[in-house]
C-alpha cells in the first residue's frame, strides 16, 4: 500500500513522547510507515534537560519502515514548527498524517487514516480527517447515524492528515482578517464550530496566541469545506495533565479509556452535515455554567 507518512512533533516532555510513539508501534502498518519527528529546541534553559531527554529517546525507535529526525538549532514555537514541517512532508509526499507528542492511538489509527485518505481524496467537501471524537459524557452521536465517522465545521488538531492541495490552501498570513471582521455574517458563520472561533482568531492576529490550528480551521471555513471525524475516539490526549505549553486539564475532553478494538468501517458523506451531531459539537465548546458554590464566592469576594 501507498501510506502517507507519519509527522510527529515532540518538545520536552519525553514520558509523553514515549507513550504516543509506543502506541503507534502496535499498529499493524507501523512497519510500513514512514515516520519523520521534528523536535524543539528548548524555548528556556529550564527545558534544556527534558529536550536533551527526547531527543536520546528519539534515536532508540525501531519498528517502522523509516525514521527521520528533524532536530530544531533553536525554538521555533509549535505554529512555525508545524506549519514549516508539515509544508516540508506534504511538499515531497502529498498527504501527511500528524501527531503531537501527547497522543495515544489506537491500534487501528493508520488503517483508519490511511483508509480515509484514500476515501475522501477526490471529495471537493473535504479539507481534513481527524481521529479524535469527545467522550460520549460530552458529545452523544444518535442512534440512527447510519455512519462510522460525521463531518465538522471545525477541525481537529489531536491526530489528523489532509493533502497538499489542501494545505496550500491556507492563508497562514491572514490576509484576509480586516474584512473578514467587518463582515457579520461570514463570522456567525465560522462560529459554528464553536463561540469562541472568531475569538480565537482575534487573538491570533493580535499575537495573543500561537495557533497554526485557529488558522486551518478558517480555511475549512473559506472554502466551504469540512473536516472528518470517527463517531468514536482513535486518539486519547494524555497532555491534559497540566504539563504541555497549550493544554490545560479539561473533563470534557478527557476519555478514561478507548476501544482499541473499534474501526470506522462506514464513511459519511463528505458534504453531509447531521444538525444534530452539529448541535451537540457546537455545545462541546461552550463554557461551562459556573457552579452555584463558585457563583456565590465570586459575589462574595467582589
Amino acid at each position: 500500500m501507498n501510506l502517507a507518512p507519519i509527522a510527529l512533533f515532540v518538545y520536552n516532555r519525553p514520558a509523553h513522547a514515549r507513550r504516543t510513539v509506543e502506541s503507534l508501534l502496535k499498529n499493524a502498518l507501523a512497519a510500513q510507515s514512514e515516520l519523520i519527528i521534528y523536535s524543539d529546541a528548548p524555548k528556556q534553559l529550564k527545558n534544556e534537560d527534558a529536550v536533551r531527554e527526547v531527543r536520546a529517546y528519539l534515536k532508540t525507535i525501531t519498528g517502522f519502515q523509516s525514521i527521520s529526525i528533524v532536530e530544531r538549532d533553536r525554538n521555533w514555537g509549535l505554529a512555525n514548527s508545524i506549519i514549516d514541517g508539515v509544508t516540508s512532508v506534504i511538499n515531497q509526499y502529498g498527504r501527511i498524517i500528524v501527531l503531537e507528542d501527547d497522543l495515544v492511538t489506537s491500534p487501528h489509527f493508520l488503517a483508519y487514516m490511511n483508509e480515509a485518505i484514500r476515501h475522501y481524496e477526490s471529495d471537493e467537501k473535504v479539507f481534513s480527517i481527524g481521529a479524535y471524537n469527545f467522550p460520549e459524557k460530552t458529545m452523544s452521536i444518535p442512534s440512527d447515524h447510519h455512519w462510522d465517522t460525521y463531518a465538522a465545521v471545525r477541525c481537529c488538531s489531536w491526530g489528523w492528515a489532509t493533502w497538499i492541495d489542501r494545505w496550500k490552501l491556507v492563508d497562514w498570513s491572514m490576509s484576509y482578517y480586516e474584512a473578514f471582521m467587518r463582515d457579520r455574517d461570514a463570522q456567525e458563520s465560522f462560529n459554528r464550530g464553536g463561540p469562541d472561533m472568531t475569538r480565537l482568531l482575534k487573538m491570533q492576529y493580535e499575537g495573543r496566541i500561537d495557533s497554526w490550528a485557529i488558522r486551518f480551521c478558517y480555511a475549512h471555513h473559506a472554502n466551504k469545506m469540512y473536516c472528518i471525524y470517527p463517531t468514536k475516539t482513535l486518539v486519547v490526549n494524555i497532555g491534559l495533565d497540566r504539563s504541555g505549553v497549550h493544554c490545560g486539564a479539561d473533563p470534557r475532553r478527557e476519555h478514561a479509556s478507548f476501544d482499541e478494538e473499534w474501526m470506522p468501517r462506514s464513511f459519511s458523506p463528505g458534504g453531509h452535515i447531521d444538525e444534530r451531531i452539529a448541535r451537540c459539537f457546537y455545545n462541546a465548546f461552550v463554557p461551562p455554567k459556573p457552579s452555584l458554590v463558585s457563583r456565590v464566592l465570586r459575589r462574595l469576594m467582589g
